[in-house]
């Protein structure tokens, strides 16, 4: 990073080895692409540039339209936290502390009460929930808002991957009880099925976290891991159990049919877009740079013609008015400097599903040639033809995506039956499945074992059923197995 413009050139060549070399590759990515600056004097906080933000404007909308249709309501919450409202519930404070970034001065003068800037936003949202809810005909109450979260991570940091601001969607709900709130859990992990796998193409395990590891001052804690080239795994949306405890310390509470005073059952959800977005550009990434999924491209198709003349940009300009009435977003290139090799390469690495190329021939024959990002292959067919050969390649584009990715990611899984097994899985770059005695408390010391010897840590067991057999054993203990654990490397 740090570099002149001119590397994100047309004339700039991008051809790094992904599997071989993933931290440089995602180091150049970021870059050439122009997908953030981290110029900005503040160590962790980088400037999204416009390449980055055209796609998670996609990306909220999916997430945002999910929420609507399920009930959540928007809103907006102050960025700042009272530090007694922030104290209040005893778990939270001693988990976030931290990390947060206080606000002490107005001006030149102290604050009488320090201000947090918001880690996350329990304790401003439960607070209003008191003044909000009265009766059992309130609830579910759900509510979601858009935000900036700022945590001062101590860890090294990496644009979009972990950094001391981050763009999120933060969802929270109170209910009568906690089957209903196991039900919004459920619920929450169907949302990140259907927009972040079935939209964003990313194939991930849901996982129960360890009662060691759960959010602070929740009941339990399920979060959804995307593996990485290089071995490591980032956890992506988190839905979270809360019970009682968050309004107890709140005062949340309803009137229930009885006329009976009940405390709200709270969970909370949130998937954090920008560290999402660091999943797309690393899954569907490839040694030419970016591939960017169908629906949340920055821009879906670009014209590219091979000379750059008032014919050939009179057509390019017809064509995108007719593919833009259908909500099908188009970029015109009109450099007249680069070559046309030149301009292939710089759009393939900006990761632009379709590539339109127009020259003397195609014009005078009625054709377009369209080159596609995710088989790498061309194809001519009549210029009138466009709207619907656009349409029917749309539909197989993400499809290809999301088999590839899901294929990689279910070959990086392997059952380990012992400690060496665990070693070689991680030092391969995988993910170890394997026996473990328990993600409880009892199973801590166990985890603590895994941390120390092998750098990873026990990320929970799969919310899809899986049970040990009676002869399993625990990996560390060789006590039997009451789960199947996953261990990982994460970031």
């Amino acid at each position: 990073m740090g570099k002149k413009k001119a590397d994100s050139e047309k004339g700039h060549v991008f051809n790094i080895d992904k599997e071989q070399n993933f931290s440089k590759w995602f180091t150049e990515i970021v870059n050439v692409a122009e997908l953030a600056d981290i110029r900005y004097d503040v160590k962790g906080f980088l400037v999204f540039r416009p390449w980055s933000v055209l796609a998670m404007e996609k990306m909220y909308y999916h997430f945002e339209k999910a929420l609507q249709r399920k009930g959540h309501n928007p809103h907006f919450f102050p960025t700042v936290i009272p530090e007694e409202n922030f104290e209040l519930e005893k778990d939270h404070v001693e988990g976030f502390t931290p990390e947060v970034f206080w606000v002490t001065h107005g001006g030149d003068k102290p604050l009488e009460k320090k201000l947090a800037l918001r880690p996350t936003s329990e304790t401003a949202i439960h607070k209003m929930f008191s003044l909000w809810i009265r009766s059992y005909k309130d609830l579910s109450y759900k509510t979601y808002q858009r935000a900036n979260v700022f945590r001062c991570e101590t860890k090294a940091t990496r644009p979009f991957l972990r950094s001391r601001e981050f763009h999120w969607i933060e969802a929270h709900a109170a209910h009568k009880n906690e089957e209903e709130a196991k039900k919004q859990v459920n619920e929450d992990m169907e949302t990140t099925h259907e927009v972040m796998h079935d939209i964003f193409g990313l194939p991930f395990v849901f996982f129960e976290r360890p009662q060691w590891d759960k959010f602070p001052g929740a009941k339990s804690t399920f979060a959804a891991d995307v593996l990485n080239p290089d071995g490591k795994v980032i956890q992506q949306p988190s839905t979270h159990l809360l019970g009682e405890n968050f309004s107890k310390a709140f005062n949340v509470t309803y009137e229930d049919e009885k006329g009976e005073k009940k405390y709200a059952h709270l969970t909370c959800y949130g998937p954090a877009i920008s560290r999402i977005f660091a999943s797309v550009i690393i899954t569907h990434g490839d040694n030419k740079g970016l591939r960017f999924p169908w629906k949340i491209a920055p821009k879906q198709i670009v014209i590219t013609p091979i000379k750059v003349d008032g014919k050939t940009l009179e057509k390019a300009k017809e064509l995108k008015v007719r593919l833009e009435k259908e909500n099908i977003s188009v970029i015109i290139d009109k450099d007249k400097d680069s070559r046309p090799g030149e301009k292939f390469y710089y759009w393939e690495m900006k990761g632009v599903p379709l590539r339109v190329e127009l020259g003397p021939k195609e014009l005078e024959e009625g054709k377009i040639t369209i080159y596609r990002r995710d088989t790498e292959e061309k194809e001519e067919f009549r210029e009138k033809e466009i709207v619907r050969k656009v349409k029917e390649i749309a539909k197989e584009y993400d499809k290809n995506l999301i088999k590839e990715a899901d294929n990689l990611f279910e070959e990086r899984i392997k059952t380990a039956k012992n400690k060496e097994d665990i070693k070689t899985a991680l030092d391969t770059g995988k993910i170890a499945r394997c026996g473990f005695c328990s993600i409880n408390k009892e199973g801590e010391k166990c985890a603590e074992v895994i941390e120390k010897e092998m750098k990873a840590t026990v990320r929970g067991k799969n919310l899809k059923g899986e049970k040990p057999e009676k002869t399993d054993k625990c990996v560390i203990c060789n006590k039997p197995s009451k789960e199947i654990a996953y261990i990982a490397k994460e970031y």
